[in-house]
């Protein structure tokens, strides 16, 4: 069998690690299999071991993916009110909440990561204090801001993806879109 150049296989792996980082949020981590994602990455399952040790590498790297995702845009912003801008209005978007597989990691994955006391678990805390930074607009006590803010979003994106009927999806994202302007008009530097 002939061997892979280095750009089939760095594409092979951005492939495997695209479908993981959306069906581990479509369905969970323990719900998809590697040969799920393989399938879904248009690859053979054989291949997997080319690219990751285990399933959890894997699952470690696809977080990681999918929190690059959601946080590159409101990032690469010019200024700190502009990042968050961007980032509330994706996050509280009815396409974020409409669209786990292509959503907020942490909603998605938590509860299983929060299980795992590992490397996933690791890079869930590392995003959970990236999330926070970008959302701080000061400190009042001993509330950091940022977490604060974390909170109310992936509470109202939660009950919002909950809600079964459009209209109270709509009114779970507008609370959310609420409280962030009720916390950042507390919290002025």
């Amino acid at each position: 069998m002939p061997r892979m150049s280095a750009s089939a296989k760095e594409e092979s792996h951005d492939r495997i690690l695209t479908a993981a980082a959306r069906l581990f949020r479509e369905r969970g981590i323990e719900a998809t299999s590697v040969a799920d994602i393989m399938k879904a990455a248009g690859l053979t399952h054989g291949g997997f071991y080319r690219h990751f040790d285990s399933k959890q590498a894997l699952v470690t790297a696809a977080f990681r993916r999918a929190v690059e995702e959601l946080l590159s845009e409101a990032e690469a912003a010019p200024d700190r009110e502009e990042a968050q801008a961007r980032f509330l209005a994706r996050y509280l978007s009815s396409e974020h909440v409409g669209d786990p597989g292509h959503g907020c990691p942490l909603i998605a994955l938590g509860a299983e990561i929060a299980r795992d006391d590992g490397p996933a678990q690791t890079e869930a805390s590392s995003a959970m204090e990236r999330m926070a930074a970008l959302l701080a607009t000061g400190e009042q006590d001993d509330v950091d801001p940022g977490l604060a803010m974390m909170a109310l979003l992936l509470g109202a994106v939660s009950l919002a993806r909950i809600a079964k009927s459009p209209e109270l999806s709509a009114k779970m994202r507008a609370v959310g879109e609420r409280g962030v302007d009720v916390l950042k008009s507390h919290w002025r530097d």
